[in-house]
């Protein structure tokens, strides 16, 4: 989900940089015009995955999914979670397997009901384990009235006790009334350190301004009573100009909560931190700087544009880097391309490396965008996911795969591995009958998610291969968009 009006960042951005979104059509438009003309498809109940060519189709469901997200209960390793955004539904979709990702089942979010006379819905998912076996399902509730524009926005954190498979209770916070402000891009994240004086508390970042307003800023809430009530104060600099978005929270070995996020006014990779769980932060500072600003359009997100954001965590392994904070980004590489880019502190957030590529260098041409990290918590090695498009046959870059890219110490990246095992195309037809090109608007989204764990990594990608595909109950182009996975040792 992108701001509502982004005048500013269309101001800051250069020609050579196009932006998505405006004060008419934002980028989530596509959804709402969709369900305001057709109404919102019927309920999926409950869904099973199934296996198609050496990866798993987690949704399995009618219409189009994407924008994803995955996690993993250290606690139990063969429970893992997964979200995803339904683009011509309402809800959110939740996804769970019991067997270390082989098999899924799916279920729908919960939503409150709408603000007078309109409809509400669904979108961002982020989701996290704490060290209780609680899952929480973080996403924000966009209120629209009856075709009239925006009612408002809200952060909603959803938490199941049977690994996903149910959400029976819900908190709902943080409500923002009208057009001033837009909660948007929210990711969760736990405090899953046995020593630590936060244990288990729950964290929730987005950003919340819009505009050219300066009082919404990058928000972070707290919960400490396993997500029944959330405390919610600024984590970006409160005289600043309150202009970034996707923002990430992560939490250190001994309890201290970071953020960062991109402050697209100052075109840098922020940051920031907190010594007390959240209660006070430091001074904000900067990552890295970048050259694009916001998002850019590359021909594989052309309608959408690939958004420029952080994806942050902390090893905490036993191993020699213990502590140590990692980020990745997407931004600008030397032949125009865009390309995944690393940096890695050792000092708590207070210098951080230079900036360093996480990708193949290959002799032609090739985009990388939605990408994550996660550090495997038992042997500290890195791990990004990405989109790449490498193997594109209509020389336009259109087609994109799922890569892994590993690194042990932050600083080499071994050989990246293909994990998606049939190529995706959300642009146009490549000339192959029947088309298996597609593009609903919102074609992959904003991001896609990575987690490992015990020496297996697990991304989550959203893939276009079995659009057509026809599905049991389903209407005229089947399968669409799903959500797909797989265990990479």
């Amino acid at each position: 989900m992108r701001k509502l009006s982004l005048i500013i960042t269309c101001l800051l951005a250069s020609a050579a940089f196009a932006q998505t979104n405006n004060t008419k059509d934002p980028t989530w438009w596509d959804k709402y015009q969709y369900i305001l003309n057709n109404g919102s498809l019927p309920a999926a109940g409950n869904t099973t995955s199934v296996s198609v060519g050496g990866n798993v189709d987690v949704s399995n469901e009618c219409g189009p999914q994407s924008e994803t997200y995955i996690t993993i209960n250290t606690k139990n390793p063969t429970n893992l979670a997964g979200g995803s955004n339904e683009i011509f539904r309402l809800p959110m979709r939740g996804y769970w397997s019991t067997d270390g990702g082989q098999t899924w089942g799916g279920i729908d979010l919960p939503l409150p009901p709408p603000k007078g006379n309109g409809i509400d819905f669904g979108s961002d998912p982020t989701l996290a384990f704490d060290t209780r076996d609680n899952l929480y399902y973080g996403y924000i509730v966009v209120f629209f009235g009856n075709g009239n524009g925006i009612n408002g926005t809200s952060l909603a954190v959803a938490k199941s006790t049977d690994g996903g498979k149910t959400y029976p209770a819900v908190t709902y916070f943080s409500f923002e009334g009208g057009e001033n402000h837009f909660n948007d891009k929210p990711m969760i994240t736990t405090d899953l350190n046995p020593k630590s004086s936060f244990r288990d508390n729950v964290y929730v970042a987005w950003d919340a301004a819009i505009g050219g307003s300066t009082s919404g800023g990058i928000r972070v809430a707290r919960s400490s009573d396993q997500g029944a009530t959330f405390t919610t104060n600024r984590a970006d600099d409160p005289k600043g100009p309150g202009r970034a978005i996707g923002a990430v929270p992560f939490v250190g070995t001994n309890g201290e909560l970071y953020v960062a996020w991109n402050d697209y006014a100052a075109n840098t990779i922020a940051f920031n931190r907190s010594f007390d769980g959240g209660g006070t932060w430091g001074q904000q500072t900067v990552i890295a700087g970048k050259t694009i600003p916001f998002d850019i359009r590359i021909p594989a997100e052309s309608f959408r544009g690939a958004l420029v954001y952080p994806a942050c965590d902390v090893d905490r392994s036993k191993g020699a880097h213990r502590g140590r904070l990692v980020c990745s980004w997407m931004d600008l590489a030397g032949n125009g391309t865009t390309d995944i880019l690393t940096s890695y502190s050792d000092d708590k957030g207070s210098t951080w490396s230079l900036p360093r590529a996480a990708t193949d260098s290959l002799a032609f041409a090739v985009d990388r965008f939605n990408q994550w990290l996660s550090v495997d918590p038992t042997n500290g090695v890195i791990n990004v996911s990405f989109y790449d498009t490498r193997n594109d046959t209509t020389g336009s870059r259109f087609m994109t795969d799922t890569y892994l890219s590993r690194s042990s110490d932050g600083v080499t990246f071994g050989g990246n591995i293909r994990v998606s095992t049939e190529s995706s195309n959300e642009h146009d037809c490549d000339g192959v009958f029947p088309c298996r090109s597609i593009n609903y608007g919102n074609q992959q989204g904003d991001y896609e998610g990575v987690v490992a764990y015990g020496g297996i990594a697990y991304p989550v990608w959203t893939d276009s291969r079995r659009n057509q595909d026809p599905l049991p109950g389903c209407t005229a182009r089947g399968a669409m968009e799903e959500v797909f996975t797989a265990s990479v040792k």
